[in-house]
């Protein structure tokens, strides 16, 4: 079964570039007015057509990513050894920390709407 393509947009082909490209598309010309015209371009001439609508829970669940950043502390914890195998097998052993933190945020995040 083929998955079905959106009927507002073609899928553009993925292009790929090295970092040094990408800083100098950035401090291009075509670039620089592409941004400047974008930045002009007033709200009610954007097409939002083909973006679904949020509800209000997705809305009161947001988070601004550039504005969140939790502090970080340095634990010691006893875990048993077969949670801690399971936790480094799910994430190929690097990771298993952040994966352990995810999951302790579920938590919490699901006790907090209780």
């Amino acid at each position: 079964m083929t998955k079905k393509l959106s009927g507002s947009s073609r899928r553009e082909k993925l292009t790929s570039m090295s970092l040094e490209e990408s800083r100098a598309y950035g401090k291009a010309p075509e670039h620089k007015a592409n941004v400047k015209r974008l930045a002009a371009m007033k709200n009610e001439d954007i097409d939002y057509s083909d973006i679904p609508p949020l509800s209000d829970e997705q809305l009161a669940a947001m988070v601004r990513a550039d504005r969140y950043r939790p502090v970080k502390r340095t634990v010691t914890m006893r875990v048993d050894a077969d949670v801690l195998e399971w936790l480094k097998g799910k994430s190929g052993g690097a990771g298993y920390q952040t994966q352990l933190n995810a999951l302790l945020r579920g938590l919490m995040l699901r006790e907090a709407k209780r």
